[in-house]
C-alpha cells in the first residue's frame, strides 16, 4: 500500500511502478475520471498521453505533472504528495484581502497596511519556532 497526501485528505492505495493505480483509485485521489478522451472532470478533459495509460490503471504522477501540480515520492517510494496545481492556488487567492496591522518600520515609524493598499509592497516575516 502506498500513502498519497493531497491537499485535502490522506489515501492509501495499492500502487506499482511509482504512482501507476487503477481508474477508480485515481478518481478517489484526483477527482478526475478516466473517460476515452482523458482524464475528466466536469466538461474540462485533459488528454493522456499513451504512455500514461495501460487498460484501467493511470500514471497518476503524469497526470498530475500535466495539471502543473507539484507531485514528490518519499526516498522509499511509499508516500507521495500531490500538491495543489499552482491554477488553483492563484485562484484560491484572488481577491483576498490581508487584514489590516499596524508595526512599526525600520524607522520605528508605525505603518498599518491599510496606508499601503494599492501599492506593490514586500512584507518579511520572522519567528524563531
Amino acid at each position: 500500500m502506498t500513502i498519497v497526501l493531497t491537499p485535502t485528505a490522506e489515501h492509501d492505495v495499492a500502487t506499482r511502478d511509482g504512482l501507476w493505480m487503477s481508474a477508480a483509485d485515481a478518481e478517489k485521489i484526483t477527482g478526475w475520471t478516466l473517460k476515452p478522451e482523458g482524464m475528466c472532470r466536469a466538461e474540462a478533459c485533459v488528454p493522456m498521453p499513451a504512455s500514461a495509460v495501460k487498460g484501467t490503471e493511470i500514471d497518476v504522477e503524469a497526470f498530475w505533472k500535466k495539471l502543473g501540480g507539484p507531485a514528490i515520492a518519499g526516498e522509499a517510494r511509499d508516500v507521495w504528495a500531490l500538491g495543489a496545481p499552482a491554477q488553483e492556488r492563484n485562484a484560491a487567492l484572488e481577491g483576498l484581502l490581508a487584514p489590516d496591522f499596524t508595526l512599526p518600520d525600520v524607522d520605528g515609524v508605525p505603518r498599518s497596511l491599510s496606508q499601503l493598499r494599492g501599492k506593490k509592497i514586500f512584507l518579511a516575516t520572522w519567528a524563531s519556532w
